[in-house]
């Protein structure tokens, strides 16, 4: 199996030329970063989903199991992070310990992650704005805000058909343009964006919390209805998986390490910060939601913050809420974009991809031709897919990736146990075995559409490794070349 030592990755990415990505990151940037992409559909919009459909109340357990998951991948995305200082994240992970192939199959899977989980973030921030509109009576017609597979109820009780989703389309759009002019800027927007959504989550709970309705949570775990994953305990792990794409806030993290100033020391920081941060206000605003509202009011509704606070005397406070949330969004979108941006960035830089999505701006030092093809990309699902199917083939995508890490660890402790390690998983081989358990755990209780959708990506991903990754190899070529010096007499 052809792998990449570490020494060659760390020596590749030390290399200053015109395509190197500028290190302006520090160690509050990368929490921010993962909280900016962890505090995003997933809390206010996928929450509400899982506790309809699946959960209940008990939600606040599907977060906790999911949570405990995602705590033992990134304890196994630390130690990555801190040894291969690169842009990548479980793409040049895998290249150092499972060989080539493994590589491109997690770096295709991330494309999936990023792209679609930035999709599901611009449908949701659709939604949101077009209830933040309406209280001001500007309507936005129905048939161009949800997706050709999707139906809307009007206020005369009539049904009509989703054409094309333009807002969600749009917010991608305008956030590309942001994330071409460099990353610093990007951080500090961002930066800005967090802050405004952790004072939303922290309004909502402080300000609910004394109006929560303990009849909300009666039944704590509703009954199954005796189809597999509808409530009970197959729900909570149903639900589980679905909101586990929240998560990948992490993985953003370790994708930046190319930018950031001292990988070693800040990236085991922004990982396992950021995580611990959004496990805390997770389960706080998933109780307190529950909690206002009956968890059926939530289902088929994109915007399920605005139906809970409005159980509360705040009411007026809904559509300040709102419009923070919008504005949160839109950090999401700006995250997902340079996460997915700089994968490309790494893979084309070993000839798996085209050269275009490794070229850099000359001013801006950003990948701007990678940044305006998955535009083009993720605006088209963000305009004609439903959020349940993007959100779905999200958190699927992100689980194996992060099962992928932690089988990682397990090979790098065999074959190469004295490599130089900033920061060690503790309790090896047990913490990556658990990660593993848990990812696979979540997995198998994903819908069976689901997989589907995932075995077709990865089929197409392996067609296009076969047909032109494998031929444009650097590392391939590379090898031939010393093969053949070494053949002549």
């Amino acid at each position: 199996m052809l792998k990449k030592s570490i020494e060659l990755i760390r020596r590749e990415a030390a290399e200053q030329s015109e395509n190197s990505l500028k290190r302006t990151l520090g160690p509050l940037n990368l929490i921010l970063i993962g909280v900016g992409l962890t505090l995003g559909a997933g809390l206010f919009s996928i929450t509400g989903m899982a506790a309809a459909n699946y959960s209940g109340p008990a939600v606040t357990i599907s977060f906790i199991i999911a949570a405990l998951g995602c705590g033992f991948a990134a304890l196994c995305y630390a130690e990555f992070a801190s040894m291969i200082p690169v842009a990548g994240s479980a793409y040049t992970y895998s290249y150092a310990t499972m060989g080539e192939l493994f590589a491109w199959i997690i770096g295709w899977d991330l494309v999936l992650e990023y792209s679609v989980g930035c999709a599901t973030v611009a449908i949701s921030w659709s939604q949101y704005l077009t209830r933040f509109l309406a209280s001001f009576h500007l309507y936005l017609p129905a048939q161009l805000t949800i997706s050709p597979f999707e139906t809307a109820k009007l206020a005369d009780g009539s049904v009509i058909h989703g054409w094309i989703n333009i807002p969600g389309a749009l917010i991608v759009v305008l956030m590309t343009l942001i994330i071409i002019r460099g990353t610093k800027g990007s951080a500090i927007v961002n930066g800005i964006i967090v802050f405004l959504k952790v004072g939303v989550v922290l309004v909502f709970i402080a300000l609910g919390w004394r109006y929560i309705d303990p009849a909300n949570y009666k039944p704590y775990i509703p009954q199954n209805t005796g189809e597999f994953g509808h409530y009970g305990w197959s729900g909570i792990l149903r639900g589980a998986a679905l909101v586990f794409f929240v998560f990948i806030g992490f993985d953003a993290v370790a994708a930046s390490a190319q930018e950031t100033k001292k990988p070693a020391r800040d990236m085991p920081i922004g990982i396992l910060g950021s995580l611990l941060v959004c496990t805390i206000l997770f389960g706080l605003f998933a109780h307190v939601m529950t909690g206002l509202a009956n968890y059926k009011e939530f289902a088929n509704s994109g915007a399920p913050v605005a139906i809970a606070i409005e159980k509360t005397p705040y009411g007026w406070l809904s559509q300040a809420i709102i419009l923070a949330i919008l504005i949160g969004y839109t950090s999401v979108i700006l995250i997902d974009l340079m996460a997915q941006s700089r994968m490309f960035y790494s893979i084309s830089r070993d000839g798996l991809l085209p050269k275009v999505f490794s070229d850099v701006h000359p001013k801006f030092k950003t990948p701007y031709k990678s940044n305006v093809v998955l535009c083009s990309f993720i605006s088209l699902f963000a305009a004609f897919v439903p959020m349940r199917v993007v959100g779905e083939m999200t958190s699927i995508g992100t689980l194996l990736a992060f099962l992928m890490v932690c089988i990682g660890i397990l090979i790098l402790r065999k074959t190469d146990p004295k490599a130089e390690r900033p920061f060690k998983v503790p309790f090896v081989p047990l913490i990556p075995i658990l990660g593993i358990l848990t990812c696979l755990a979540m997995m198998v209780f994903m819908p069976a559409d689901t997989w589907i959708r995932l075995l077709v990506w990865l089929a197409a991903g392996l067609a296009i490794y076969f047909v032109y990754g494998k031929k444009n190899s650097k590392l391939r070529k590379s090898v031939r070349i010393i093969k053949s010096t070494d053949s002549e007499p």
